[in-house]
């Protein structure tokens, strides 16, 4: 007889390689085909809901890093809350709108002057939804699961039509207004930006003090004294109209050689030492209030520059007297207003100057720079020159600098309802929690909502004009818009005159002749996504509004955040989320920002294509995602091993339980032995700790104790000692059907635990489980923990103790391994002896202390009576010397009792029992 073949070694047919490149794809092709989507939702219908809402992404290009964090995180957050009591729909989405497939189509060599603005869009529409086919595709091979066949899209004529009503509640309430005032503009788009819209990048900019000569001192100062401004922007010189003063602050009167300048106090030396200034004294002191309404002289042109009062003056940088061109600065623009002076832009869409700026007409506003200061130093004016790089705002699409220009445009009043935005933000959870805090100063800081943009490709601005030029915003109008919308797509807009747009019979006091004209500028791309809470949460009957949850990166606290909390607020008073989750930035393995002129990029389908998505998943488990996250090769070959880990632990457990039924063989938990019992209390510790991780979305939480648990509490722990049991007792014997139990739960629990993770590799492992109860494991709830009572303390405190011990001993073992005392650990004889103290660990026989340290024969030593050769170590002392008797052939063990059976003389009694009971 083979003894070998008599042993109950794993068997499974659940590969060790996991092959997911190749694997995935078939197993995606398996959900489709069972509509794994629909039997999730069916099984969970009548659970309350939990609707994570889709942050659209923008429908252009391939997938990033960026992307492949966000939807896995989503889909985890979605998974779990699915298997764990709710109804949790996943609808996907894309922003279809805006100038980047503007350009994408311009940079295919689409000629847009070449067609009706009907035509371009039209080919907008395509494009947009070739990316998405193409971007949906990724999404997939992700892994993420959601509703693919019916995602949103901002430019679906449904969804337009409820933007439409969305401005028009906002516009009934009187939120919404057009006026002349600076927004942030972006000559190289041609349009109007938000301040979602901007990013700051650095730039090198002139830096000029100039001075401006007093006309008229009103009885304060003499003609003979200057004001001295900064700015690092000389080609607004043309359209200064005043320089505003702190009305608190000191000023001086500075005379330096033969002129005289007046500036702020404070920043007396500052200037002096910009200056080079070395001779100076001071005239007179007084105070900003004083100055008020004094006329200083333009230095380049016949006009005057009134002296203003302004909060908005700091005492941080330049001279205190601060140069007012109500055209291109928001504080400037108001505190000139204040004073009855009008806004000057001498500024045209491309970023040229025109010609209400005598002597610099036609010149590019940058080129403009180098002009006018020349011109300011030809007439003395110019103080200094310098240059200097500063942080400066950029469009985000264009990566170029943008300036501030008064135009008239749309505008969404924030002031009108600042104090319920603030108290929606306190309302909501937000996870990390300073999420709260950047939300809220972000809200309480920010001036009116630009709206409109000057493109083509966008949702209209549904605003009519009367003859008189009064813009007509009615109930009627909009519902009529709102419908043709619904009906034809908002094209119909650029298809239709104005009259065919109206309600029939449509009559305004302010066209006596029934003659209308139509808005031509766009909504903010940032309208579209901001009214998702309506279009899509509203308007599908398979969501719900407010959401539970909306996910995205920590830029979309002044953009999708921010837009659709305004606009909820705005129509409902209340967010459109009851909790916000933001994650930080991918960047690569130096803390770079990903370029392709860097060559550092790592794409999603690189990852996928050589590793496998399930990988990919456990990389954004394994991360704080609250931060910005390195990503590198490096990183994934680390979590590559712990994967390995993690399936080959799977694995295992399934190889050594394929012969147990769960609902026959499994043991009670008052009949396990402790070391059994033990493991399954770590079992329940694990999934608290798990579902309490996943309920706090801290993912990483679930990935070190999964991890942990495997290779801590079962691999180099319970699985090792359950060899001598699992693989020599008897198939039923009551210890392996013990030990069966601990591993058959550890399995199940794992699986369910790991598969909003990993729900390639558990939903693979679940098909070769023969009793596992449903087809697919995402069919299937999270486990819940079990409460065992008392015991559970006290096994948590007897094994801590116990472990310390092991761990001694395996040191021991491994030094008379090096001193050739022994080979294997199952040579081997301990002797261990414990401080007083902790002996009642090994006062009972309810434990084999020799299967748990995995040796051939252990005995409980005393400290004062053991001999020389001891080891003595951190919690106990132990010996090591070679066990007495002959190996067993079957377990290898080294037991006096080999030889004593006659029929299996080179067995141990153990061994001979279970041959003859089990074999004969």
């Amino acid at each position: 007889m083979e003894y070998k073949d008599t042993l109950l070694m794993p068997k499974t047919d659940f590969p060790m390689r996991g092959n997911l490149p190749n694997k995935e794809p078939l197993m995606q092709e398996k959900w489709e085909e069972m509509n794994i989507y629909k039997k999730v939702l069916e099984r969970t219908a009548d659970r309350p809901f939990f609707v994570l809402h889709d942050g659209p992404p923008y429908a252009n290009g391939d997938l990033h890093m960026g992307h492949a964090m966000n939807k896995v995180l989503k889909d985890m957050v979605v998974r779990y809350k699915s298997m764990s009591g709710f109804h949790a729909p996943y609808v996907p989405g894309w922003d279809t709108h805006g100038l980047p497939i503007e350009q994408a189509l311009v940079n295919k060599g689409v000629k847009r002057k070449e067609h009706t603005i009907a035509e371009f869009r039209k080919m907008c529409e395509e494009y947009a939804l070739v990316q998405i086919d193409n971007q949906r595709s990724q999404f997939k091979r992700i892994g993420v699961r959601g509703d693919w066949d019916n995602p949103y899209i901002t430019l679906k004529p449904a969804f337009e039509a409820r933007q439409v009503g969305v401005f028009g509640e906002m516009a009934k309430k009187g939120y919404i207004y057009k006026g002349l005032k600076p927004v942030y503009w972006s000559p190289s788009s041609e349009s109007a930006l938000a301040e979602a819209e901007i990013e700051y990048q650095d730039k090198k900019s002139p830096s000029i003090y100039v001075s401006f000569p007093v006309k008229d001192g009103k009885g304060v100062i003499d003609t003979d004294v200057n004001f001295l401004i900064w700015t690092t922007t000389p080609w607004t010189i043309p359209s200064n109209l005043g320089i505003s003063v702190h009305p608190e602050f000191t000023y001086v009167i500075v005379t330096i050689a033969d002129e005289k300048f007046l500036i702020a106090k404070d920043l007396l030396s500052f200037v002096a030492g910009e200056l080079s200034w070395e001779d100076y004294s001071i005239e007179r002191e007084l105070k900003g209030s004083e100055l008020d309404c004094v006329v200083a002289k333009h230095p380049l042109y016949d006009r005057d520059s009134l002296v203003m009062l302004g909060e908005h003056v700091t005492a941080e940088a330049g001279t205190g007297c601060v140069h007012t061109a109500p055209g291109h600065g928001e504080d400037d623009f108001y505190v000139s207003k204040s004073y009855g002076i009008d806004a000057l832009s001498p500024i045209d869409d491309r970023g040229v100057m025109t010609d209400e700026a005598p002597g610099f007409a036609g010149l590019f506003y940058e080129d403009a720079n180098k002009a006018v200061t020349e011109a300011l130093d030809k007439v003395g004016a110019l103080k200094k020159l310098s240059f200097i790089t500063h942080s400066y705002p950029h469009d985000w699409r264009t990566k170029k600098p943008v300036i501030y220009r008064a135009t008239a445009q749309w505008f969404a009043s924030i002031e009108s309802f600042r104090p319920e935005l603030l108290q929606a933000i306190k309302d909501t959870k937000f996870t990390p929690s300073w999420g709260e805090t950047r939300l809220y100063n972000m809200v309480r800081d920010r001036g009116d909502w630009c709206i409109s943009r000057q493109r083509v490709w966008g949702v209209p601005i549904p605003v009519f004009y009367a003859e008189n030029g009064e813009p007509v915003i009615t109930d009627e109008t909009i519902a009529t818009v709102s419908e043709l919308f619904r009906e034809h797509g908002s094209n119909i807009w650029f298809e239709r005159e104005a009259k065919d747009l109206l309600p029939a019979g449509f009559t305004h006091e302010g066209s006596p002749n029934g003659l209308f004209t139509k808005e031509t500028d766009i909504m903010d791309v940032w309208f579209d996504s901001g009214s998702t809470h309506q279009g899509v949460l509203v308007e599908r009957d398979d969501l719900v509004y407010p959401a539970d949850l909306y996910l995205e990166g920590s830029d979309q606290y002044r953009g999708w955040f921010n837009s659709s909390l305004t606009t909820s607020v705005a129509i409902n008073g209340h967010a459109p989320y009851k909790g916000v989750l933001s994650h930080g930035f991918t960047l690569d393995g130096e803390g770079r920002k990903m370029s392709k002129s860097l060559g550092n990029v790592i794409v999603p389908s690189k990852v996928m294509n050589q590793l496998g998505a399930d990988i990919l998943r456990l990389w954004v488990s394994s991360v704080d995602y609250t931060a910005d996250v390195r990503v590198s090769d490096s990183n994934f070959k680390q979590v590559s091993e712990v994967y390995r880990k993690i399936r080959n632990t799977l694995r295992f457990l399934h190889g050594n339980t394929t012969d147990f039924n769960p609902v026959t063989d499994s043991v009670p938990f008052a009949e396990l032995r402790p070391v059994d019992k033990y493991v399954y209390v770590k079992l329940q510790d694990l999934i608290e700790e798990v579902r309490n991780a996943y309920d706090n979305y801290e993912f990483a939480g679930v990935y070190h104790a999964v991890n942990n648990f495997c290779t801590g509490d079962l691999s180099s722990f319970y699985l090792d000692i359950a060899k001598d049991v699992a693989y020599i007792e008897g198939m039923d014997h009551q210890h392996r059907r013990a030990m069966q139990t601990v591993m058959y739960e550890s399995l199940i629990a794992l699986l369910k635990l790991l598969t909003p993770i990993l729900p390639h590799t558990t939903d693979e492992m679940w098909a070769y489980i023969v009793h596992a109860e449903v087809e697919s494991i995402q069919l299937t709830d999270m486990p819940e923990a079990q409460d065992v009572g008392e015991e559970a303390a006290q096994l948590r405190e007897r094994f801590a103790t116990l472990m310390l011990i092991r761990d001694d001993v395996l040191k021991a073992l491994e030094e008379a391994r090096n001193a050739k005392i022994i080979g294997k650990s199952l040579e081997a004889k301990v002797t261990v002896a414990v401080p007083e103290k902790l002996q009642g660990v090994f006062a009972s026989d309810d434990i084999d202390f020799a299967q748990f340290f995995i040796v051939s024969k252990f005995v409980e030593g005393e400290d004062a009576q053991m001999p020389e050769g001891t080891l003595e170590l951190d919690t106990a002392s132990v010996l090591v010397e070679k066990a007495d008797g002959e190996k067993c052939d079957r377990c290898w063990t080294i037991s006096e009792t080999v030889g004593t059976d006659e029929t299996h003389p080179t067995l141990c009694t153990r061994c001979a029992v279970v041959v003859k009971k089990y074999y004969s």
